[in-house]
């Protein structure tokens, strides 16, 4: 089985659109690390499509906070406004499909995906640290996560030593490919695909191929962020987050 492995769209339909035709025929299902939705302008379309075609979704924190399990409290002042103002756009069907999300760690048959960290779904993993206290409580030998918006990830080779894995980099469509190697241990984070903060601004994802030994590709492909950039602004959104978008940050 090859599979499409997202994260973090935060209602970017543009470049989810971007995403869907570079992954184009490469895949068979969709899984989701979650937050569907906050900072961007399109929160219905982007439940429409998940709720339509995604096989496995864990709920992220800005899916609490619009949907109205959380209070958004926690958040800075921009990401509370968006997570408020998506509350209020959410169709019924779109609010009540977020509401039973689950939260991670979610087995998908061999492996699994969470949010932030393995033990809580709103912890970041940012460094290596971070990592060796989720690979101590594992339980699968590979782990897609989202919520950092840093496309790459840990591999651990041995109990005490752990690799960063890097993301591709250049210009237009471009991907590189892990492969998996037994007696290793991944925490694999496909990146973002709707507000990007590794410095590449374009839309971010994975395909996993589950095959004998198995290979992550990691791709990124460029959307149209002004398009994105005016629906935000019509909505009225804050004007950090429009302009982050073309920064990558």
């Amino acid at each position: 089985m090859r599979y499409l492995v997202i994260s973090d769209i935060h209602s970017n339909w543009e470049a989810l659109k971007a995403v869907l035709e570079a992954a184009e025929g490469r895949y068979g299902r969709i899984l989701c690390c979650g937050d569907l939705v906050g900072y961007g302008p399109s929160p219905n379309a982007v439940v429409d499509w998940a709720r339509a075609n995604v096989a496995a979704v864990v709920r992220g924190n800005h899916d609490k906070a619009s949907c109205g399990i959380s209070d958004a409290q926690d958040f800075n002042s921009v990401a509370r406004a968006a997570a408020l103002w998506t509350r209020q756009e959410l169709s019924v069907e779109n609010m009540n499909y977020l509401r039973s999300l689950p939260a991670g760690p979610l087995p998908i048959g061999g492996f699994q995906i969470v949010h932030g960290s393995v033990h809580d779904e709103d912890e970041y993993v940012f460094l290596p640290l971070d990592a060796q206290e989720d690979f101590d409580r594992l339980g699968y030998p590979l782990t897609f996560f989202g919520h950092t918006h840093q496309q790459g990830g840990f591999v651990r080779v041995a109990p005490h030593r752990i690799n960063v894995v890097q993301a591709p980099r250049g210009a237009g469509i471009t991907s590189a490919d892990l492969e998996l190697r037994e007696r290793e241990q991944y925490l694999l984070n496909p990146g973002s695909v709707g507000q990007p903060r590794d410095g590449d601004s374009r839309a971010a994802f994975a395909i996993y191929d589950q095959g004998q030994r198995g290979v992550v590709e990691y791709w990124r492909a460029p959307y149209d962020i002004a398009a994105t950039q005016c629906a935000m602004a019509s909505a009225a959104l804050p004007e950090i987050l429009i302009q982050r978008l073309a920064l990558g940050r």
